[in-house]
């Protein structure tokens, strides 16, 4: 779902706010929108799944922001709404979002379905109010709040990593107490550094300490990444360094290699596990054995034979949570069976396959190439961050994390809001 947060003026008409000088009510409500954006990654340090509550809270302060703003006129906020819904990827979005919905007909947990759904549409839901208000403009210091919040973020992570979380055992706070209830916390800051770094660093003041902030930003996240359980994480941190180094230097073809990567994943996703089985060695398999590489083929090739069974429709959305149990199981042999009761397949490109078919697929993929399409219009320089994060999100979502799990698509929705809302301001940092 990665392509869906790009919130672009093109989209919405961010620039509507005509007053020059807004009620101080409003300004009072779009900082405090800004400081929930900063603190995100440290509220995520103490609850692991809190994203979604941050990016709804502060959808909530920019949202009234702009009504305040409009003579409590709430019109223009939801005009701007609309124009992005109509935009080609809203309409994309809206319609694997429709058909998701739809699909909750024909799945055996109609219920738990819906609550999966919902929890992919509010954080989107979330991101595109607060791109439609227009209030979300980060000057510099809000920039600098955010790189220091993910420093303060990381190590506190590494504190509690190095003393086998003892404050939290102490305190008897509910939850496992094992040291990957970290990993989500850390994808968080790793996601949320491709804007820090960027727009510290080509941001329109480009002072000496921005720049050395923005390397001890990267230094502090990308040592607590290597530090963690999280492989999901580390596998992401080279891959995002890695395709924002070939951006900047080959930017056109790492456009096209990473379209074309993305959509031979989507196409090839109900057969990739009868791929990798085929292809890697089993010495690979004994090398990887810590990320659980063999468990993870394993899965998806129970996952494959339940596309294959529904390979149209799906088996309805939210069905990987119990797809032991829902009919389309009975189609599966014997000896995959077992593995369809994990919760879900550990590859957003199989979840969506397994529970929407090649409808979703279709449409998901169009979403993608038009986000492409919308990269290639930019510089060489705001490309590459966003192309990396994007490689970055979409191989961590393809062998990692359920799909639909709202903390992960708020951290994303909230990236690409620090992007698109940072990057005319960080232009013009030296005049605000």
């Amino acid at each position: 779902m990665t392509m869906s947060l790009n919130f672009n003026s093109r989209d919405v008409d961010r620039a509507v706010i005509t007053d020059p000088s807004p009620s101080r009510q409003a300004l009072r409500l779009a900082a405090l929108g800004g400081i929930l954006m900063v603190a995100l990654p440290l509220v995520m340090w103490a609850a692991n799944r809190s994203a979604p509550l941050m990016l709804g809270l502060a959808a909530a302060a920019f949202a009234a922001a702009a009504v305040a703003a409009a003579g409590r006129d709430v019109g223009p906020l939801l005009r701007r709404i609309l124009a992005g819904l109509r935009s080609p990827i809203g309409l994309a979005l809206t319609a694997l979002l429709a058909w998701a919905l739809v699909s909750l007909l024909w799945t055996h947990r109609p219920a738990s379905g819906f609550a999966a759904w919902a929890e992919l549409l509010l954080p989107l839901g979330f991101a595109l109010v607060i791109a439609a208000s227009a209030w979300f403009r980060p000057k510099q210091a809000l920039m600098r709040a955010l790189a220091i919040c993910l420093i303060l973020a990381s190590g506190l992570i590494f504190l509690e990593l190095q003393n086998g979380l003892a404050q939290r055992i102490t305190l008897g706070l509910g939850g496992k107490q094992m040291s990957f209830i970290f990993n989500r916390p850390v994808i968080a800051c790793l996601v949320l550094l491709a804007p820090a770094v960027h727009l510290l660093w080509s941001g329109g003041s480009k002072r000496v300490a921005d720049r050395l902030l923005a390397g001890g930003v990267a230094a502090a996240v990308a040592g607590i990444i290597l530090y963690s359980d999280s492989g999901t994480a580390k596998l992401g941190l080279g891959i995002l360094v890695l395709a924002w180094l070939l951006a900047r230097l080959l930017p056109r073809l790492t456009l096209a290699a990473t379209a074309l990567g993305f959509a031979a994943t989507l196409v090839l996703a109900p057969v990739i596990g009868q791929l990798v089985d085929r292809l890697l060695p089993p010495a690979l398999y004994e090398q990887t054995a810590e990320s659980h590489s063999r468990d993870r083929v394993d899965i998806w090739l129970s996952f494959g034979e339940a596309i294959a069974a529904r390979p149209f429709i799906g088996s309805g959305f939210g069905s990987s949570s119990a797809l032991q149990t829902h009919p389309v199981a009975e189609q599966v042999s014997p000896p995959r069976r077992l593995l369809l009761a994990v919760g879900h397949p550990h590859s957003a490109p199989i979840q969506l396959w397994t529970e929407t078919g090649i409808v979703g697929a279709a449409l998901l993929l169009v979403a993608g190439l038009l986000f492409f399409r919308r990269l290639g219009a930019l510089s060489a320089r705001e490309r590459a961050p966003r192309l990396a994060l994007f490689a970055a999100a979409f191989v961590m979502a393809s062998v990692g994390h359920g799909a639909w799990q709202g903390w992960w698509i708020a951290a994303l929705a909230a990236a690409a809001l620090w992007f698109e809302s940072g990057r005319d301001v960080g232009r013009g940092a030296e005049h605000g």
